[in-house]
């Protein structure tokens, strides 16, 4: 199936491959589906079903003009869920795919969910305020939407070597790989790469943790300049009752990709 259509009749892009107990992972921004190439491989060699899809306004997704906030978000991923019919499925939510989860499950509850894991997600909340003083600062992501604004395609290079931890004497990943992710990123709307940066940015997960009742599995890098780790992963292990959290020292936000052999294994071992 290539597309589903979501509640309010946009078409979503839809990739489902192979067998077995069902994963429907999650993409970051400002990505696709298909930033999973290293996990969907993994997962299906280890016999699993892997749905991925692409979030509206990315991808080979319908592009409207707005629509660009979680509970959106959330119907969209139920959309999924719903039209393929899926049970006993597991969650995997990376960067701001985290915030999807938090949202379906506080908007859904966890009926059809197994497991849930978050890989280097911005929840519970990144934006700092009185309540979360060691938060990203409001001007960060202000920045952000004026650079993007100005010269998407040069940020979005800039962006892609904070993402993967790339400087002067530090090459993480291939050349190929921060090419491959300008061509998934460029893919997007301009629309919807501006407005999800207050959505990611700015939507407080914190009353949705309370909703996590299934198993849960945090992993995210010590090292991630993008989401930092105090503010995300190690407070929303705090605040998801049993939660389990994996560190990966040194690494960045894109551990997707610069440790995939590794995020691969933790995952089949939880989610199996």
């Amino acid at each position: 199936m290539a597309t589903i259509e979501a509640k309010d009749g946009i078409k979503l892009h839809v990739k489902d491959m192979g067998e077995g107990r069902p994963v429907v992972l999650i993409h970051g921004w400002p990505l696709t589906g298909d930033m999973f190439e290293y996990q969907t491989v993994a997962l299906l060699e280890a016999g699993f079903r892997v749905i991925t899809y692409d979030r509206r306004g990315f991808g080979q997704s319908a592009h409207p003009a707005g629509g660009y906030n979680y509970d959106t978000f959330a119907d969209d991923l139920a959309s999924v869920i719903d039209t393929l019919e899926l049970r006993d499925v597991s969650l995997v939510g990376f960067s701001m795919g985290g915030g999807e989860i938090a949202r379906y499950l506080s908007r859904y509850g966890a009926g059809k969910i197994s497991k849930a894991v978050l890989v280097a997600s911005v929840a519970p909340y990144l934006l700092k305020d009185d309540s979360n003083p060691d938060g990203v600062d409001a001007s960060v992501f202000e920045d952000m939407k004026v650079e993007i604004r100005k010269d998407r395609f040069a940020f979005l290079q800039s962006f892609a070597k904070t993402f993967y931890g790339v400087g002067l004497v530090t090459s993480p990943v291939s050349e190929g790989v921060l090419d491959w992710s300008f061509i998934l990123a460029v893919m997007a709307s301009p629309k919807a790469t501006i407005d999800c940066v207050d959505a990611f940015g700015k939507t407080d997960f914190r009353p949705d943790l309370s909703a996590f009742t299934i198993p849960t599995l945090i992993i995210h890098g010590t090292s991630d300049k993008t989401v930092p780790i105090d503010t995300s992963g190690r407070a929303a292990a705090r605040g998801i009752h049993g939660a389990q959290l994996i560190e990966y020292e040194g690494e960045p936000h894109g551990l997707f990709a610069t440790v995939p052999d590794r995020l691969n294994r933790d995952l089949i071992s939880f989610l199996g």
